[in-house]
């Protein structure tokens, strides 16, 4: 159990941010290695491991955005400081209009996605989804210009980035590919797309891992399986922290294109596993 932990808290943290799908690689895993990833105990580990990673690494945009919005509704100062040049400290309000379609999309959607899990045509769909979006994400990358920053983003780039990450319910979709993509598509630069992305996918997380806990409340987890968790946590946080990290630096000069063909790869190879095993 302790090495499912470790395995799955690395590859939830990796891939979580790292844009090839951490819900399509932990059900490929599922299947190849007969781990049950829909446990309890790794929901609650993975999600707020990963929530820990966002929260550690982008703490001081997180303090920039809320000491802007308490400043302009307690104090009435202007939204965002003049000095504040790419924008962070007036994403508050964007973030919560951006989130709003992947809210609906989860609650009408999330549990009707989750009975799918044990379908015999999920891996093929997982690998369908891990193609289409890395071909997106190659074609973000030639046609974005690359040529804004966060500061110059508007309602119209929230709208559609936040769209984008409703379709991130699907395993093999991966929050960060579409929305890095989207945000590509509207011409942001890769890091000011990449930033966004995780920014915005604060919520969706922290949302996650409160189901996660009230679905705890209702069904306690066993005494031996706390340990389990903070393993599992652990690796999460810890991973995910060095995939944003390693991730913000690289797309500072690298394309996403590797990441999309690494996508592309790993289908084929499950596909042609697929085929193989069918003959």
């Amino acid at each position: 159990m302790f090495l499912a932990a470790i395995v799955l808290g690395l590859i939830q943290g990796l891939t979580e941010f790292i844009p090839v799908s951490s819900s399509g690689h932990l059900l490929l895993v599922e299947r190849l290695l007969g781990w049950d990833t829909s446990k309890l105990v790794f929901d609650v580990a993975l999600h707020w491991g990963t929530l820990v990673a966002l929260i550690a690494f982008f703490w001081r945009d997180w303090v920039s955005i809320l000491r802007s919005f308490a400043g302009h509704v307690f104090c009435r100062q202007p939204y965002g400081k003049p000095d504040d040049v790419k924008g962070y400290g007036r994403l508050l309000v964007p973030i919560v209009v951006a989130s709003i379609p992947a809210a609906v999309a989860g609650i009408g959607f999330e549990h009707k996605i989750e009975a799918w899990r044990g379908s015999a045509w999920i891996v093929a769909a997982i690998a369908s989804a891990l193609i289409g979006v890395g071909l997106l994400m190659l074609l973000a990358e030639r046609v974005g210009r690359k040529q804004r920053e966060t500061g110059s983003m508007n309602y119209a780039d929230y709208i559609v980035i936040g769209a984008a990450q409703a379709l991130a319910l699907f395993p093999g979709v991966s929050r960060s590919g579409i929305t890095i993509s989207a945000g590509l598509f509207r011409n942001l630069d890769r890091t000011a797309a990449a930033r966004f992305s995780f920014l915005l996918s604060t919520p969706a997380v922290f949302g996650a891992g409160l189901l996660a806990l009230k679905d705890i409340v209702k069904q306690p987890m066993p005494s031996d399986q706390w340990a389990v968790l903070g393993v599992g946590f652990a690796t999460a946080a810890v991973s995910g922290f060095i995939a944003i990290g390693f991730l913000m630096k690289y797309l500072q000069r690298g394309s996403v294109a590797v990441f999309a063909v690494y996508r592309i790869a790993l289908a084929l190879a499950v596909l042609g596993t697929l085929w193989h095993v069918a003959r």
